[in-house]
């Protein structure tokens, strides 16, 4: 079975999501956005034009078997929040 990949910060912003945050929002690809940063996009990916919905909460004792991503992605050019600094 897949696992999706719970990727840890947001990439327009960087800020940290970890696994159990509720601020997490993905979209089909599992481009990875903060709520905040989600919200200023009118919750519409900015990588693939796909819709941004909360991202699941991964219960802890599943992270032993199946861990979250370490990897970040940050790409704040294609973020039309924080692009333009």
């Amino acid at each position: 079975m897949s696992m999706l990949d719970l990727k840890p910060s947001c990439e327009c912003c960087d800020v940290d999501l970890p696994p159990e945050s509720p601020d997490a929002r993905i979209c089909t690809y599992e481009c990875t956005y903060c709520a905040t940063c989600a919200d200023e996009m009118a919750s519409m990916c900015k990588n693939c034009g796909g819709n941004l919905v909360p991202r699941p909460i991964r219960p802890a004792e599943h992270l032993i078997k199946h861990p979250a991503s370490t990897v970040r992605v940050f790409n704040p050019s294609n973020c039309p929040v924080h692009g333009a600094r």
